[in-house]
């Protein structure tokens, strides 16, 4: 099993979809899809991916968003790179196994070695599937 950990804002970003009217009500919707995403998806490597969890990293206009079941939020006071490696740094020394997603190669850089990686688009199609 694999904890799924979002950059919600770099996610919500990938798709011109109008999202920078309206950032916090771009983040909800995409928070609610992630609660629907079944337990067993398509994994970015080809097999199957049993998700465990889902936890999304939120931050500015859209940190104050509500969590809905399904989804853990951690809510970034700063910046949003830094809750996600300190929320990937925690689950790795919990043993979890993790794939973020994200297109940020600089915060890709930034995880601890061995976490796995997916772009936006991978979540997108899992998501629009």
């Amino acid at each position: 099993m694999t904890v799924l950990v979002v950059d919600l804002a770099n996610v919500v970003g990938s798709r011109p979809d109008g999202w920078w009217r309206d950032r916090a009500g771009a983040a909800t919707r995409l928070l609610g899809r992630l609660a629907a995403l079944p337990v067993e998806v398509p994994g970015p490597d080809g097999g199957v991916l049993r998700i465990a969890s889902t936890v999304a990293v939120v931050e500015g206009a859209a940190r104050d968003v509500p969590e809905p079941d399904g989804v853990r939020v951690v809510r970034a006071t700063g910046s949003g790179d830094d809750a996600l490696v300190a929320a990937v740094v925690e689950l790795t020394a919990a043993g979890e196994q993790v794939l973020v997603v994200t297109a940020d190669r600089g915060l890709r850089a930034r995880l601890p070695d061995g976490v796995r990686c997916a772009g936006p688009g991978w979540l997108r199609d899992r998501l629009d599937a």
